[in-house]
């Protein structure tokens, strides 16, 4: 793949995987309260539910513009999988194995971010900060 093809991918996944965050983010702030109990649920204590939501929001805005990608990348990730371990893992019920297997699959969206970095068309490759495994 030329250059000009891989930055353009990156910058796709970096949005797809950033949009997922942001609006779920935002989503969770038309009832807070509900999500502060769904938390709780899984044994994270409620009052965390704002700084959960920011991170989401900031977190996802980050990915998106090529910020700080690689650390938020793997923030990400470990949120994400974390999320799948506490909420989905449930071995007997296939619905939630499946929702399980796909945090697995957006952690290694994530991961695979982490590792290639942001890409030129970035906040990071602006600043000389986007080098860039090439695949």
């Amino acid at each position: 793949m030329t250059s000009t093809t891989n930055t353009t991918v990156l910058l796709i996944a970096r949005i797809m995987l950033g949009l997922l965050f942001v609006v779920s983010g935002f989503g969770k702030t038309g009832d807070v309260a509900g999500f502060a109990g769904y938390m709780a649920s899984g044994g994270i204590p409620a009052f965390l539910a704002w700084p959960v939501i920011l991170f989401e929001i900031l977190g996802g805005l980050a990915l998106i513009v090529g910020f700080q990608t690689r650390g938020v990348a793997i923030a990400l990730a470990a949120f994400t999988l974390l999320a799948g371990i506490l909420y989905h893992f449930q071995p007997a019920d296939q619905n939630q194995m499946t929702q399980f297997l796909k945090n697995l699959a957006i952690t290694g969206g994530y991961l695979a971010i982490a590792i290639t970095g942001a890409g030129a068309w970035s906040i990071d490759g602006f600043r000389g900060n986007a080098k860039t495994v090439n695949a």
